[in-house]
């Protein structure tokens, strides 16, 4: 799906200007329509309401493309921002991932929002606003991955690597057992890409791979530290109520410990 509308959260604190700053940066990328919501207090006087508004209409100008629009509301800041993505039909939404230490978007609210977001999700933590150059996804057979692969491919540059990585958990059996299902674990995988590449448009990024053994977890976080990854794609799915609405527990963990910028897609 192409990217024509970005909605970017922001709370005020200057560290969310880093949000806006890569929301902007894909916007003149994608030639999108960007809005810079900002949810207030119920309660908040016209006063600081009006000191709000001018605070964000001088990062807007300072960051953002001509024609971006500014949306002030006020409410619960998870059912404005998932109310505000489906009203402006937005196609990707971005927060800084400092929310996840912020009260307004205190834990609760950010999964919350991660859980009933129907559009991608971006949690920004790097200061650069300049293009992805290297993106790492996390890559299995799930429907959910593979649409994450997808719409990674279609948000980084011509000039960015995408590397998939998919682990294979340990199996039992003798060596010889684990080599040869290793071997055919990477055939199965490279006709993944191969089937999900057909239907991505050409000139995209370069994409790469990699089939490792051992724990998911455990082998994204070495991936993550050789690789140096400047956007983690994951998708969202779990089989745990504990997980709510089908949020994914890998997913949960890299939400409130963000590594990078982090794409989440359900």
């Amino acid at each position: 799906m192409a990217i024509k509308h970005i909605l970017v959260a922001h709370d005020l604190r200057s560290t969310a200007d880093l949000a806006l700053r890569r929301a902007a940066q894909l916007a003149r990328q994608h030639n999108a329509q960007l809005t810079l919501l900002h949810v207030s207090e119920p309660a908040q006087s016209d006063a600081e309401r009006e000191r709000a508004e001018q605070l964000l209409d001088s990062s807007l100008c300072r960051f953002a493309p001509v024609g971006s629009q500014l949306l002030m509301q006020s409410g619960r800041a998870a059912e404005v921002i998932l109310n505000a993505t489906t009203e402006l039909g937005a196609d990707l939404l971005v927060l800084g991932a400092h929310h996840q230490r912020h009260e307004l978007f205190s834990g609760t609210t950010l999964d919350r929002i991660a859980c009933g977001c129907h559009i991608p999700l971006l949690l920004v933590s790097i200061d650069d606003d300049q293009p992805y150059q290297r993106a790492l996804a996390a890559l299995n057979f799930s429907l959910c991955a593979c649409v994450a692969f997808g719409q990674a491919y279609r948000l980084l540059p011509a000039s960015a690597e995408l590397h998939a990585l998919h682990v294979l958990e340990p199996a039992r059996g003798s060596a010889a057992d684990a080599e040869e299902l290793l071997k055919t674990q990477r055939l199965l995988f490279e006709q993944l890409l191969l089937d999900e590449t057909r239907n991505l448009p050409a000139g995209g990024p370069t994409i790469t791979h990699t089939v490792e053994p051992g724990n998911l977890q455990s082998v994204l976080q070495a991936m993550i530290g050789s690789y140096q990854p400047q956007l983690l794609v994951l998708g969202c799915h779990g089989r745990s109520v504990l997980t709510q609405a089908l949020l994914g527990s890998l997913a949960q963990h890299y939400l409130h410990r963000a590594p990078c910028d982090v794409l989440m897609v359900r």
